[in-house]
């Protein structure tokens, strides 16, 4: 079977604290919800919340997913995030390669390894 590009997602979304972004991306891919996730720290966020600009540190979480595990995906974060409102900014990838894209999809269990 040729696996595309259109079957996966990357979704993006911050954290307040490592140990928040580490809980989070432990939980989806021992859930077999995310291949991966790429946490990179040393975030500095600046944004509008209630009126009144905010400036935060925080994580970034890259979470390589499939489409079909989006909702789940977004209903772990809401659950496990300290954010009244989650970043939660879903993208699809316009290529990548087969063997990846083969091994996302393994990992998320949604193909068989045996193929």
């Amino acid at each position: 079977m040729l696996v595309t590009a259109a079957d996966i997602r990357l979704v993006l979304t911050t954290a307040a604290s490592p140990a928040e972004g580490e809980r989070i991306a432990h939980a989806l891919v021992d859930g077999r919800l995310a291949a991966c996730v790429n946490l990179i720290p040393g975030l500095t966020s600046v944004y509008r919340w209630q009126e009144t600009v905010e400036t935060a540190n925080e994580i970034l979480l890259l979470i390589k997913t499939t489409a079909a595990h989006l909702d789940a995906v977004q209903d772990a974060i809401r659950r496990m995030h300290s954010y009244d409102l989650p970043e939660f900014l879903v993208l699809t990838p316009e290529s990548a390669s087969q063997p990846y894209l083969g091994w996302l999809l393994e990992q998320t269990g949604s193909r068989d390894s045996r193929n």
